[in-house]
């Protein structure tokens, strides 16, 4: 049960729908209607309403009058542009993080490397999935930007379900465990060129993974 004051219960169900939005545990073209999730999630219709027009703000579903919300979720096309667009920032927060890493950041990233061929080695897919993303958010913390890890935080946010997706596909952990201990080195050795085309080829390399994956669904 959700009990709390009404402007933070309104921030837990937005919270709880916005992870089962983008997890997929809500499906695309699912409707939501009020009563149900007010049942479900034990909140009064006030908060899950504030929730669900958050939600309509961020792209998340449809609002329509007397048919409650649509689930549209995070489409293929969006996933493509997000890739896209993280292509070109992420590869800059490498060269960013290149130029102004810190030495207890280096150790930080060094460790991730080592911890992920550790587990990938055990086959413990949640773990490296962990790591998987605590080696990005080193790097945008690195980055030195704050606008620029707040963007990379939010697509990656966005992403996260099909991220995952991504990498269970066979032998791709294995191989993005590869690409991140090369964009290790180029950071460790202060080559923000390097940096930078290592990390916009290993996105796209996702990106081609993930599309790989979904044809074959």
């Amino acid at each position: 049960m959700i009990t709390t004051n009404l402007p933070s219960l309104e921030e837990k169900v937005y919270v709880i729908l916005e992870e089962e939005i983008l997890s997929g545990k809500l499906k695309r073209g699912e409707q939501l209607r009020e009563a149900a999730l007010a049942e479900r999630l034990e909140a009064s219709r006030t908060p899950i309403r504030g929730a669900l027009h958050r939600l309509a703000e961020d792209g998340l579903v449809e609002l329509c009058a007397n048919k409650g919300a649509t689930v549209i979720g995070i489409t293929r096309e969006d996933i493509e542009d997000i890739y896209a667009v993280r292509m070109r920032l992420e590869g800059l927060a490498a060269r960013l993080a290149a130029e102004r890493m810190s030495d207890e950041d280096k150790k930080k990233l060094s460790e991730v490397v080592e911890l992920s061929e550790f587990y990938l080695a055990r086959g413990d897919d949640k773990k490296s999935g962990e790591l998987d993303s605590n080696f990005h958010n080193i790097i945008f913390n690195a980055s030195g930007s704050r606008h620029l890890c707040k963007i990379l935080c939010d697509l990656h946010k966005n992403i996260k379900a099909y991220r995952a997706l991504s990498l269970s596909n066979s032998g791709r952990a294995e191989k993005a465990a590869l690409e991140h201990k090369d964009i290790l080195n180029a950071i460790l050795s202060k080559n923000a060129d390097e940096a930078e085309k290592l990390t916009s080829v290993h996105i796209q390399a996702a990106l081609d993974n993930f599309k790989s994956k979904i044809g074959k669904m």
